[in-house]
């Protein structure tokens, strides 16, 4: 089993982008993200701070992809 990293704001919602999600609004400092197909998450973005591996596992079963899915998406 993969073990989950500690990852920016950024490179999280790069990979959102690359599988289809769209920024479709914000509230404060947390954006919501929704697919095409009705999948969505909220992503918060505090400045400095990093999306620690409890949130990215949240975020990773809202979205519907294994962390093996997502280590190898964020590595392109």
């Amino acid at each position: 089993m993969t073990k989950l990293p500690v990852i920016s704001y950024r490179e999280l919602v790069k990979v959102l982008k690359y599988l289809g999600f769209e920024l479709i609004r914000q509230k404060g400092s947390h954006q919501i993200f929704k697919h095409s197909d009705g999948r969505q998450t909220v992503i918060p973005f505090h400045k400095g701070e990093d999306i620690n591996k409890g949130l990215l596992k949240a975020i990773l079963n809202d979205i519907d992809i294994s962390v093996k899915e997502f280590e190898e998406l964020r590595r392109k």
